[in-house]
C-alpha cells in the first residue's frame, strides 16, 4: 500500500507531509520505500523523502500529476536513548504539569486563569518536596539515624561498619552521620537540575520560527488567535529557567531542613548559629514560594529576557545554606545519641494535608471557571485538571511510600518495621496508614471495573444490528458480527476514562484524609492502632498493613526494574516512549523535572517545512497526520501566517483532537477552538473508525459555506467475509493502516483538488513575521 497514490493531474505541484502517531515510525514504512534519504533535520527529528524524489524541490514541473510525499519522522524526540528511561521515575511530575493545561476556557476572566496556575506550581513545587523528603527519610532517617545507630542493624553491614554508633568512630556521631548521608538526596536534587539544564538548552531554549515584535496593549488583548497560534505558545525558555531554580532550591532547602530538625537543645554559639540557620531557611524558603506564585507562562511574544538575580540565584543561595547548616549538625554534642525515628517527620503528614488543600482549591476555581460556558463533553464537568492534579499527588505518594517501605524492609532482615520485634522504628507512621490504604483503594475500583467490563459486553450485544445494517448486503455471519460488534464495545470504553478518573481521583483524596487522621490521632502503625479492637478488625487491620507495605514496596520495585530494563532494552525503551507521546506533547509550565516536551521542537520543525515548500515552489501542501501526528499537524498549522494556511489542506486519521484533547484540555482543543482551526485552514477532512479506540470524530459542523471536518465513519473491516475481491478475511484495523482504506486517497484527492492552483516559483526564503500577542495561560 503506498501512501502517495495519484492525485489529480492539475493545480501544479504539491506535497503531502505525513505525521506518524504514538510509538513511531520508519520512514521505510511511512513511504512504502526502501530507499528513503533524509533530506533535512537530524537523527533526533528529520523529513525524509524517496530517492526518486529528491529532486522534486528543483524541479516541480515534473511533479504536477502527484503529490510528492515527505515523512516526518519525530519518534527520537520521546524514545531515544537509554537515558531516557529514567523519566520513567519523574511520571508524578509529568502528570501535575497535565493539569495545568486541563482547565476550562476562561476568556476575559484573567485573574481566575491565574490564580489556577499559581496552585497548579505550588502542587508541583510540593511533589518536588516530597521526592526530596522521601530520599532524606531513606538516607538520612531509616539508614544514617536508625540502622546506623542500633548495632542490631548495623552489624553484618560492612558498608555501615565506619558510621555505625557502636564502633565509636569519627563518623560515629548522629550528626556526622546526617551530613554524609545528605549527599545521597543533595545529589539527586542536583542531577534533577542537570537533566532539566540539558533539556532546557535543547528544548525550550531553541527559538521557534516566529516574530518576536509586541502588537500595542490593545491589539493584544483582542487577538483573536487561539493560544497554540500565539507566537510565545513553544518558548517556555524563561519560565521553566525560573521554575527550575526554585525547584532546585526547594529541594536543597529541604535537605537542609532534615539536617536541622535533630539538633535541639544547644546552648550558647551552637543555639544562636542554629537559630540563625533556621531563619535564613526560611527566608529562602519564602523566595521560592514568591518565585513559583508570582510569574507564569506569557504568549504574546518570545519572551527573551533575562531572568532576575534574585531567582537565578536561589540554588546556589540553597547550596551554601545546605553547607552550612551540614556542618552545624555534623558539630560533636556530648551525650547526642539517635534514637526512634528522626525528628521531622510530620513534613509528611503536613505535606499531604497542603496537597490535598490545594486539589479543593483547585477545583473551586476550575467549577469557577466552567460555570459560564459549560461544554457537555468537557470531562468531569471541568474538573480535570484537579482530578489529574490528585492523581500525581498519589503517585507521588506511592513512589515515596514505596522506596521507604523497600529499604526498610531490606534493612530490617525478616521483621516488619514499627513492630516490637524490630530494631528498627521504622518509616513514618502515615507512610504505613497510606500503604494500608491502598488494597482498600484497589478493592473499590473493582466496582466500577465490573461495571464497565458489564456494560461493554451489553453494548456489543447492542451493536450487533447495526453491524449487520454496514454490512447489509452481505450475508450474515454471527461469529464475525459478534467480533466486529466486541471490538466496537471496546473502542468505546475511551469515553468511560473520564469517570474512572473521576472515581481513582475522589477515592485517593478520601482515604489520604483517612490515612492522616488515623496516623495523626493514634501515632501508631493500623496494626498497633487497632491492636485492642474486636479480634476481626483487628486481623483486617494487620492483613491491610502488610499487605500494603507488600504492594506499595512492589510497586517501586516495578518502576525501578521497568526503567531499568527499558534502559538496555530498545523496544521497551519504546513503550515507555509511548508514553511519554501523549504526556509530554504540552510544554513544562508546572514542574521544569518533568520531562521535556517534544512539541517544542516538532511544531517547528512541521512550521518551517510548510512555509519553505509554500514560499519557494508557489505549490499545494496536504498535511497528513495519524493520531498524535494529527495534534502536532494541527499545532503546526495554527503556527503558520495567514498566506501560507491559504495554500495548506489539513487531512487527520485516528485524531484524538476531539475525543482527547478537546474533552481534557477544552481550553485549547475545545468546540470553539475547533472550530477557529476549521476556520483558518483552507480545508479540513477528518476520517475516524467506530472500532478504534484513539481516534474519533472532530465534532465541527459545516459553517459558512464550508463542509463539515468529519467524513462518513469508515467501515472496518473493509469487507465482511470472504469474496472474489477478498478471498481472506480482512482484519479489524481499529487504529491502524487508515491509508490502506481506498477513502484516504479519494479525500485527500478531494483536498488537493480544493486547494488554489500553484503559484508562479518564488525563492525567497525564510520565514515572514507573524507579530506576537496572546494572553498568559496561567
Amino acid at each position: 500500500m503506498s501512501p502517495a497514490t495519484p492525485a489529480p493531474e492539475h493545480g501544479g505541484a504539491a506535497l503531502e507531509l505525513l505525521v506518524h502517531g504514538v510509538g513511531g515510525a520508519t520512514p521505510q514504512s511511512m513511504l512504502d520505500d526502501p530507499r528513503t534519504f533524509r533530506v533535512t533535520g537530524d537523527e533526533t527529528a528529520a523529513v525524509h523523502r524517496r530517492a526518486e524524489d529528491l529532486d522534486a524541490e528543483d524541479h516541480p514541473e515534473r511533479y504536477a500529476a502527484r503529490p510528492v510525499p515527505e515523512a516526518y519522522v519525530w519518534s527520537n524526540l520521546t524514545s531515544g536513548d537509554g537515558a531516557r528511561a529514567l523519566w520513567l521515575l519523574l511520571l508524578p511530575f509529568m502528570v501535575v504539569n497535565l493539569a495545568h493545561w486541563m482547565r476550562p476556557p476562561a476568556p476575559g476572566r484573567p485573574g481566575l486563569v491565574r490564580l489556577y496556575g499559581v496552585l497548579v506550581r505550588l502542587l508541583a513545587l510540593s511533589l518536588t518536596v516530597l521526592l526530596t523528603a522521601a530520599v532524606c527519610e531513606v538516607a538520612l532517617d531509616l539508614t544514617a539515624w536508625q540502622c546506623a545507630g542500633t548495632a542490631a542493624c548495623a552489624d553484618g553491614r560492612a558498608w555501615l561498619g565506619f558510621v555505625a554508633a557502636d564502633r565509636a568512630g569519627w563518623w560515629s556521631v548522629p550528626g556526622r552521620r546526617l551530613a554524609l548521608a545528605a549527599v545521597l538526596p543533595a545529589a539527586l536534587v542536583a542531577l534533577l537540575w542537570y537533566l532539566s539544564r540539558r533539556t532546557w538548552s535543547a528544548y525550550e531554549a531553541q527559538r521557534p520560527p516566529t516574530g518576536d515584535e509586541p502588537p500595542g496593549p490593545a491589539t493584544a488583548r483582542d487577538d483573536p488567535r487561539p493560544a497554540l497560534g500565539r507566537p510565545g505558545f513553544w518558548y517556555g525558555r524563561r519560565l521553566v529557567a525560573r521554575l527550575r531554580a526554585a525547584h532546585t532550591a526547594a529541594g536543597l532547602l529541604t535537605v537542609a531542613a532534615a539536617l536541622a530538625a535533630p539538633v535541639r537543645h544547644d546552648t550558647g554559639v551552637l543555639a544562636t548559629t542554629g537559630l540563625a540557620l533556621r531563619a535564613a531557611l526560611a527566608g529562602c524558603a519564602v523566595l521560592v514560594l514568591w518565585s513559583v506564585c508570582g510569574r507564569g507562562r506569557s504568549e504574546r511574544r518570545l519572551d527573551q529576557r533575562v531572568e532576575s538575580a534574585v531567582f537565578t540565584r536561589l540554588p546556589a543561595l540553597a547550596s551554601g545554606l545546605l553547607a552550612l547548616t551540614a556542618v552545624h549538625t555534623a558539630w560533636a554534642r556530648p551525650g547526642w545519641a539517635s534514637s526512634g525515628t528522626l525528628p521531622g517527620n510530620a513534613v509528611f503528614g503536613a505535606l499531604t494535608l497542603a496537597q490535598g488543600g490545594l486539589v479543593v482549591a483547585l477545583g473551586a476555581v476550575a467549577l469557577l471557571l466552567q460555570r459560564p460556558r459549560r461544554d457537555p463533553r468537557t470531562a468531569l464537568a471541568g474538573l480535570g485538571g484537579p482530578a489529574t492534579a490528585m492523581l500525581a499527588c498519589a503517585l507521588g505518594g506511592v513512589m515515596a511510600g514505596g522506596v521507604a517501605q523497600w529499604v526498610a524492609d531490606r534493612l530490617d532482615g525478616g521483621a516488619t518495621p514499627g513492630t516490637p520485634d524490630s530494631p528498627l522504628a521504622g518509616p513514618p507512621v502515615l507512610l504505613s496508614w497510606q500503604a494500608s490504604v491502598l488494597p482498600v483503594l484497589l478493592l473499590l475500583l473493582l466496582v466500577p471495573a465490573v461495571l464497565l467490563g458489564a456494560r461493554t459486553a451489553l453494548a456489543a450485544r447492542r451493536l450487533r444490528s447495526a453491524v449487520e445494517g454496514d454490512y447489509a448486503d452481505e450475508s450474515p455471519d454471527r461469529v464475525r458480527t459478534g467480533q466486529i460488534a466486541a471490538t466496537r464495545a471496546r473502542a468505546s470504553l475511551t469515553d468511560s476514562a473520564p469517570l474512572l478518573v473521576g472515581v481513582v481521583s475522589g477515592t485517593a483524596l478520601l482515604l489520604g484524609a483517612v490515612a492522616v487522621a488515623g496516623a495523626w490521632s493514634s501515632d501508631e502503625v493500623p496494626g498497633s492502632a487497632f491492636s485492642g479492637a474486636h479480634p476481626a478488625i483487628a486481623a483486617l487491620a494487620t492483613t491491610t498493613q502488610a499487605l500494603g507495605s507488600w504492594m506499595i514496596g512492589f510497586g517501586f520495585l516495578l518502576f525501578v526494574t521497568w526503567g531499568r530494563r527499558a534502559y538496555r532494552d530498545a523496544s521497551a525503551r519504546r513503550t515507555i516512549g509511548i508514553l511519554w507521546d501523549v504526556g509530554t506533547f504540552w510544554p513544562r509550565a508546572a514542574h521544569p523535572f518533568a520531562p521535556p516536551c517534544y512539541a517544542e521542537r516538532a511544531v517547528p520543525d512541521l512550521t518551517w517545512r510548510m512555509s519553505s515548500w509554500t514560499r519557494h515552489t508557489g505549490g499545494r501542501l496536504v498535511i497528513s497526520g495519524h493520531s498524535q501526528g494529527s495534534v502536532l499537524a494541527a499545532a503546526a498549522v495554527w503556527q503558520l501566517p495567514p498566506a501560507t494556511r491559504a495554500r495548506v489542506a489539513l487531512l487527520t486519521y485516528g485524531s484524538p483532537l476531539e475525543r482527547l484533547y478537546g474533552r481534557w484540555f477544552p481550553a485549547y482543543f475545545g468546540p470553539e477552538a475547533l472550530r477557529g482551526l476549521h476556520r483558518a485552514v483552507h480545508c479540513w477532512t477528518n476520517l475516524h473508525r467506530a472500532t478504534d479506540p484513539i481516534g474519533g470524530p472532530v465534532r465541527v459542523p459545516a459553517e459558512d459555506g464550508r463542509p463539515g471536518v468529519d467524513a462518513p465513519v469508515l467501515r472496518d473491516p473493509v469487507a465482511y467475509g470472504r469474496s472474489r475481491a477478498h478471498p481472506l478475511p480482512e482484519p479489524v484495523l481499529g487504529h491502524s493502516d487508515y491509508q490502506a482504506d481506498p477513502a484516504f486517497a479519494e479525500r485527500r484527492a478531494a483536498l488537493l483538488d480544493r486547494l488554489p492552483p500553484a503559484l508562479p516559483r518564488q525563492r525567497t526564503d525564510g520565514f515572514s513575521d507573524q507579530g506576537s500577542s496572546g494572553r498568559s495561560s496561567g
